[in-house]
C-alpha cells in the first residue's frame, strides 16, 4: 500500500498502551491493545516501569502494523497521546531513572500544599512535583546537563527518535503545572520555587507538526513524528468536537468531559479547570475540564467489589430485566466528587433497598446514578447555552442502556461514535494533519455516530428528577462530613 494512505496512533493510558493504523478514509486498519503494570510500594503511590512501556509500546505498534498488513515504511506520521500528569525522569542516553510517577499518586500532596501556602497551585495530579521527588531522589551522580524530564508523551518521543526528539506540546504542558496559561510560556515563578532548570525540560511543540522523525534503529524506519497530545484533547479532536461550545465526555474508569471554549477562556464553569485544548498553526485554543471520578468504576466495583455480575457485558442486560429501579437509588462517588463540587473525601451511598431488592434493580441503579452524575457534569460546563448534542466515546459507552439514561438526564442527544478509542483515532488524525493529509475540515465531515439517543423525558420531569438527584448528592455529602 501506498506509505501516504496511513497514520499510526498510540494511546499510552493509565493501564495499558494502545495502538491503532488509520487509513485515508480514516478506518482503523489494524490496532492492538497490551495492558501495562502498575506498582503501588505505599499507600496512595501509584508508579509503572518506564521500560516496560517502552517495551508495550514496541509490542502494540508491531501488532498493529502486522494487523494492518503494513510495515513502518507505509507509514506516513506517527501520533502520540498520553494520560497526561505522569512524570518521567531519564539521561540523555535514554536511561530511566527511577520510576515513572502516575499522574493519580498522592506522594507529593503535603509538597503542593506547602507551595499553595507560598502562592505558587500546583496539585498532585500534575507532574511537576513529581518532577521534584524524582530529581531529589534518582538524580544523584548524573550531570545536570544530562537530566531530561517530560510526560509518558516526551518519553516515547524519546525513545521512538533515539534520544533526537524532546518535546511536549501545549495540551500536555497546559496540565504540568509548569507552564502559563495566558502566556504559552513556561511558569518563571514555578520553576523558581520548584528548582527546575529549563535544560531538563521538553521543547515547547505545536499539537500536530513534524517534531522529528522515528529511528530507523527503533522504529524500522524513518518516519515522522507529526503529533504529541494530551490524551482528552486527542480524544476531542477525533470525536471532531472542533467547534467552540462543542462538549465531550469520554466513559472510561472515570468521566471526563471537555468543553471548547474557543482561543479565549472567558469565565470558568464550577469546578472545572482551563486547559489548552490544542495549539494548531501557531493558534492556542482552549478548553475547560470537569470529571466524573467514578464512572466505569462504579460498574467494575458491582462485578470486583460485591459480585452482582462476573462480567461487564452481564450488566446491561441484568439491568434491563427489570423496568425501574423500584426506588432504589445510588449516588456513585466511590472516590469522591468531581465537577461541580470537588469534594474528594465524599463516598458512595445506595439507598431505597427493601427486602424485594434485587441484583438487577441495583444494577439498574448504579448506571442511573452514573448517567445523573455524568449529565450533572455537563450541566455546569454547559451553563445556560448547551450544545444540542453530547459526544461520547470510551469503553464504558458500549453500555446503551447507560446512554439512554444519559440523554434523559442531559437533555440532549447523546452521540456514539464508530470507533470508541477515539484519543487513538485522534493522534492518528494529528499526525496526517502535521503532513499534510487531514483538514480539519475533512475530519469534520468523516465524523459519524454509530448511534443516536435522544431523551425519553420531558423538561419537567427531567427538572423533577435533577432535584432529587441533587438532595441526594447533598445528603451523601452531609454524611461524609
Amino acid at each position: 500500500m501506498p506509505r501516504a494512505e496511513h497514520t499510526l496512533g498510540i494511546d499510552e493510558g493509565t493501564t495499558g498502551v494502545r495502538a491503532a493504523v488509520v487509513d485515508a478514509s480514516g478506518r482503523v486498519a489494524g490496532q492492538a491493545y497490551v495492558e501495562v503494570a502498575q506498582r503501588f510500594p505505599h499507600p496512595g503511590w501509584v508508579e509503572s516501569d518506564p521500560s516496560e512501556i517502552w517495551e508495550r509500546t514496541r509490542e502494540v505498534v508491531a501488532r498493529a502494523l502486522g494487523a494492518a498488513k503494513l510495515q513502518p515504511s507505509d507509514v506516513a506520521a506517527v501520533g502520540v497521546t498520553n494520560q497526561r500528569g505522569s512524570a518521567a525522569l531519564f539521561e540523555s542516553s535514554g536511561k530511566p531513572l527511577g520510576p515513572i510517577i502516575g499522574w493519580q499518586d498522592q506522594r507529593t500532596t503535603a509538597r503542593c500544599e506547602e507551595l499553595l501556602g507560598q502562592g505558587v497551585f500546583v496539585i498532585p495530579m500534575a507532574a511537576a512535583s513529581k518532577y521534584e521527588w524524582l530529581l531529589r531522589e534518582h538524580a544523584g551522580g548524573v550531570a545536570r546537563e544530562h537530566l531530561r524530564v517530560g510526560t509518558i508523551d516526551t518519553w516515547l518521543a524519546y525513545k521512538l527518535s533515539s534520544g533526537a526528539v524532546h518535546a511536549s506540546d501545549h495540551s500536555n504542558l497546559s496540565v504540568s503545572g509548569l507552564y502559563d496559561l495566558f502566556g504559552g510560556g513556561w511558569d518563571a515563578r514555578h520553576l523558581e520555587a520548584l528548582a527546575m532548570d529549563e535544560r531538563w525540560l521538553p521543547r515547547r511543540v505545536e499539537t500536530s507538526e513534524i517534531v522529528g522523525e522515528t529511528s530507523a534503529a527503533e522504529f524500522g524506519a524513518a518516519v515522522p513524528i507529526a503529533s504529541l497530545s494530551g490524551d482528552q484533547h486527542a480524544s476531542m479532536y477525533g470525536l471532531a468536537c472542533h467547534q467552540p461550545g462543542s462538549i465531550k465526555l469520554t466513559l472510561g474508569t472515570s468521566g471526563m468531559l471537555d468543553k471548547h471554549s474557543g482561543t479565549a477562556l472567558g469565565d470558568s464553569p464550577p469546578g472545572a479547570y482551563p486547559l489548552v485544548l490544542w495549539s494548531l498553526d501557531g493558534v492556542r485554543s482552549f478548553c475547560f475540564e470537569g470529571a466524573v471520578i467514578t464512572a466505569g468504576a462504579a460498574a467494575q466495583w458491582l462485578r470486583d467489589g460485591i459480585g452482582i455480575v462476573s462480567d461487564l457485558a452481564e450488566l446491561e442486560p441484568l439491568a434491563r430485566s427489570v423496568e425501574s429501579s423500584d426506588g432504589v437509588w445510588m449516588v456513585p462517588s466511590l472516590q469522591g466528587l468531581g465537577t461541580p463540587h470537588l469534594d474528594i473525601a465524599t463516598r458512595a451511598l445506595v439507598g431505597g433497598v427493601s427486602r424485594g431488592t434485587t441484583r438487577a434493580h441495583l444494577a439498574r441503579a448504579a448506571l442511573e446514578g452514573i448517567a445523573w452524575r455524568c449529565a450533572e457534569a455537563f450541566t455546569a460546563l454547559a451553563g445556560d447555552r448547551p450544545p444540542e448534542t453530547l459526544r461520547v466515546d470510551g469503553g464504558a459507552s458500549a453500555n446503551d442502556l447507560l446512554l439512554e439514561l444519559l440523554a434523559d438526564a442531559s437533555g440532549v442527544v447523546v452521540e456514539r461514535p464508530r470507533v470508541l478509542d477515539s484519543a487513538v483515532l485522534g493522534a492518528a488524525f494529528l499526525a496526517g494533519r502535521g503532513v499534510g493529509l487531514w483538514t480539519d475540515e475533512r475530519v469534520q465531515s468523516s465524523w459519524a455516530s454509530a448511534a443516536r439517543f435522544e431523551p425519553r423525558i420531558g423538561a419537567d420531569e427531567r427538572a423533577e428528577k435533577r432535584e432529587c438527584f441533587a438532595r441526594r448528592v447533598a445528603l451523601v455529602r452531609e454524611a461524609g462530613a
